[in-house]
């Protein structure tokens, strides 16, 4: 028996997972919510990063920094668009249909 070389991590949603039944095999269930917590703390991350960037980009480029890191702005915009934990942990594609409020006469 010898080492292995690097790790192998299991980077994917679980195949068994039924986003219309999600209760049906709790194992995978639990899986599923690790995997997309493990996915937005990837994204979270990845925020981080491009933020310490930015905030290099301005202190060097100064008066300049509107046109210099003007992709950097972007970049971290779109890297943040979408980050939050929300109320349950759950993806958009499992929310479910808007319901609107209803005003009352």
């Amino acid at each position: 028996m010898g080492r292995r070389k690097g790790v192998q991590f299991d980077e994917g949603a679980p195949d068994d997972f039924d986003p219309n039944n999600p209760y049906k095999d709790p194992v995978a269930f639990f899986e599923m919510r690790e995997h997309l917590v493990r996915e937005k703390w990837i994204d979270i991350e990845k925020a981080k990063i491009l933020r310490e960037k930015l905030r290099w980009c301005y202190r060097i480029e100064g008066v300049n920094h509107l046109q210099k890191c003007r992709h950097l702005v972007q970049q971290y915009l779109d890297a943040t668009r979408g980050i939050g934990w929300g109320k349950d942990l759950r993806p958009p594609f499992m929310h479910g249909p808007k319901v609107e409020a209803v005003e009352s006469e």
